[in-house]
C-alpha cells in the first residue's frame, strides 16, 4: 500500500522560491508587454535569489537548533554541507545574474533571437528593432533550482534529476552569444553532446548501485558495503561511473575536453555564471557522494582519484600557459583548479569538507569578478564601432594605462586564482593542502605546490601585459577599449572584489562556519 510522504515544505522553501520565479518568469514571456520585459524579469529574478538566500539562512538556524533532517521521503537531506554550499551557490549567483542582466550602449551580450540563422536578414532585423531574448532570466532561474537540489540529494535518483535540471538550461544559455553566433551554437552542441555522455555514465553507475544494494538511497548504499559479499565488482564499477559522470561537470582531466570551447564560445556573463556556479553545485554531490558511499573503498578508488587529480592539475597548468585567448586560458586555469579541489574529496577528512568549502567561495568570486570584467573589455574599428570582446591576450596590453581601476580588479582575481597570500585564494588552498596532509596524501600536495607555482607564471604574464606593455594597435586601426555599461556588472565586480580581500585577510569568519559544516550526518 503507497504511503504519501510527509514533505516539510518550510524546508524546501529556497528550492520553491527560485522554482516560483522560473514559472512566473515562463509566463512574464507571455503575457508581459515587450517594452517592460527585461525589467519585471530582472527584479523577479534578484527577488527571487535574495529571497533563497534569507531563506537558507533561516534553515541553517533551524538546523544547528534542532539538528539535519530527512525530506520527501529521503529524497533530500538538509544538513549544514547542504545548506552552506546552498548559500555559497545563491550568492554567486545573485553577483553573475548582475553581469548577466547588465548592457553596454543599450545591448546585452545575448542575440536578440536565439532561433535566427546566425548572419540572417531576420537577426539582422530583429538587432535593429532592438529586441532582447529575455529568456535568459527564467533559464538562469531554473539551472539554479537544479544547482540547489544537487547538494542535497540524498539518493542517486533525485541526483540525476538536479544534473539535468541545471544542465539543460546551460546547454541553451551557452548557444545564444550576440556575436561570433556560430562559435556559440558550436559550444552550445559541444556541451549538450558531451554532457549527454556524462549523464550516460551516471545513469549506468546508478543502475550498478541499484543492483548491488536494491536501493539508490546513498545511506541505505553505504549500509550495504559492508554486508554485501560477492558483488564487490559491481560496487567498483557503479561507484567509478557515478564519479565518472560527476567528474564531467567538475571539468576534470581526462573529461574536460568540454572546457575550453564551452568557455570560450558562450555568452561571457553565462561563462561566469556556469564556471562558478556549475563547479561548486558538482563538488558539493561528488563531496557527498564519495564522503558517505566510499569511505570503504578508500583503497580501490584511490589510484583512479590520485591519477585524476594529478592529470588535472597537471594538464591544466600545462594548457593555460601555452593559450593566446583570455577565456580559454581561464578554461584551462579552471581545470587546475578542479584538480586543487580534488584534494579535499581525496583527503576523506573532515578538514576536506571544510576546505573546499572555502576553496569554492574563494574561486567563484574571483570566477564571477574576472569573466565580468572581461565583457567590458572590448575591440573598436577604426571608426570606434565596437566590434567585439578583446579575446587575443595582446589586446590587453597596456590597459592598466587606459583604465587602472579595472586592471587592479583584474590582477586581484588573478593573485586570488594564483594562490597568493592575502587574497581569498591563499586561503581557499591552505585550506585543501591542509586537509589533503591531514588525510596522508602529501604527495599529492607536492604536486599541487608545484602546479601552483607553475600556473603562477600565466598569471603574472597577463598583468605584466596589462601594466608593463605598450597598448597595441592593429594595422587597421583597431584598439581596445572598456567600455561603460549601467553599472551593474561594476557592482558585480567591487563586491568579488571586497570578498576576495577580506576572505583573505580575515579568513577566521568564513573558516569558522565551514567547520561547522564538516561532517555528513546520515
Amino acid at each position: 500500500m503507497f504511503v504519501a510522504p510527509h514533505i516539510e515544505w518550510a524546508a524546501l522553501s529556497p528550492v520553491l522560491i527560485l522554482l516560483g520565479a522560473a514559472v512566473i518568469g515562463v509566463l512574464v514571456e507571455a503575457f508581459v508587454p515587450r517594452g517592460s520585459r527585461r525589467l519585471v524579469q530582472v527584479v523577479v529574478a534578484a527577488l527571487a535569489l535574495g529571497g533563497a538566500l534569507v531563506a537558507v539562512t533561516w534553515r541553517w538556524t533551524v538546523v544547528q537548533q534542532d539538528g539535519p533532517s530527512s525530506l520527501v521521503a529521503g529524497a533530500l537531506r538538509e544538513d549544514a554541507p547542504a545548506l552552506l554550499f546552498q548559500a555559497i551557490l545563491l550568492i554567486l549567483a545573485l553577483l553573475a545574474l548582475l553581469v548577466i542582466a547588465d548592457r553596454a550602449r543599450g545591448e546585452d551580450a545575448f542575440t536578440p533571437t536565439a532561433s535566427a540563422i546566425p548572419g540572417s536578414e531576420y537577426e539582422g532585423q530583429a538587432r535593429r528593432a532592438g529586441l532582447a531574448q529575455t529568456e535568459v532570466f527564467p533559464l538562469t532561474m531554473f539551472a539554479v533550482t537544479g544547482m540547489l537540489v544537487f547538494p542535497a540529494a540524498a539518493d542517486l535518483l533525485t541526483m540525476f534529476i538536479a544534473l539535468e535540471v541545471l544542465s539543460l538550461p546551460l546547454y541553451l544559455l551557452a548557444g545564444m552569444a550576440r556575436r561570433r553566433r556560430l562559435v556559440s551554437q558550436e559550444a552550445s552542441l559541444k556541451y549538450f553532446l558531451l554532457g549527454a555522455f556524462s549523464s550516460a555514465f551516471f545513469l549506468m553507475g546508478l543502475a550498478l548501485l541499484y543492483g548491488y544494494a536494491g536501493s539508490v538511497h546513498l545511506a541505505d548504499i553505504a549500509t550495504a558495503v559492508p554486508l554485501v559479499s560477492g558483488m564487490d565488482g559491481l560496487l567498483l564499477a557503479g561507484s567509478a561511473l557515478v564519479i565518472i559522470g560527476l567528474l564531467f561537470k567538475v571539468g576534470a582531466v581526462p573529461f574536460h575536453s568540454w572546457t575550453p570551447d564551452v568557455y570560450q564560445g558562450a555568452p561571457t556573463p553565462i561563462t561566469g555564471f556556469m564556471a562558478a556556479c556549475t563547479k561548486v553545485a558538482a563538488f558539493a554531490a561528488l563531496l557527498r557522494f564519495v564522503y558517505v558511499v566510499t569511505p570503504g573503498l578508500g583503497w580501490d578508488l584511490a589510484p583512479f582519484l590520485w591519477i585524476v587529480a594529478i592529470l588535472t592539475m597537471v594538464v591544466g597548468t600545462v594548457l593555460a600557459i601555452v593559450q593566446t585567448d583570455m577565456k580559454r586560458t581561464l578554461a584551462y586555469s579552471s581545470v587546475a583548479h578542479a584538480g586543487f579541489l580534488l584534494l579535499g574529496i581525496i583527503a576523506l577528512d573532515e578538514r576536506g569538507i571544510s576546505g573546499i568549502l572555502v576553496y569554492l567561495l574563494a574561486y567563484g568570486l574571483a570566477t564571477v569578478g574576472a569573466f565580468a570584467l572581461v565583457t567590458l573589455v572590448r575591440t573598436k574599428d577604426a571608426e570606434g564601432n565596437l566590434v567585439g570582446e578583446a579575446g587575443h591576450l595582446s589586446e590587453w596590453a597596456g590597459l592598466g594605462r587606459r583604465s587602472p581601476v579595472l586592471a587592479v580588479c583584474f590582477a586581484l582575481f588573478l593573485l586570488s586564482f594564483a594562490g597568493i597570500p592575502l587574497t581569498a585564494g591563499f586561503t581557499g588552498k591552505f585550506a585543501v593542502f591542509g586537509a589533503a596532509v591531514a588525510g596522508g596524501d602529501w604527495p599529492l600536495v607536492v604536486i599541487a605546490v608545484l602546479a601552483s607555482a607553475a600556473a603562477a607564471f600565466f598569471y603574472v604574464r597577463i598583468i605584466v601585459l596589462m601594466f608593463f606593455t605598450e597598448p597595441a594597435t592593429g594595422e587597421d586601426g583597431s584598439a581596445t577599449t572598456v567600455v561603460r555599461s549601467e553599472g551593474l556588472t561594476a557592482v558585480a565586480v567591487v563586491v568579488c572584489a571586497v570578498g576576495t580581500v577580506l576572505v583573505g585577510v580575515v579568513p577566521t569568519a568564513v573558516l569558522a562556519v565551514a567547520a561547522q559544516a564538516s561532517k555528513f550526518l546520515l
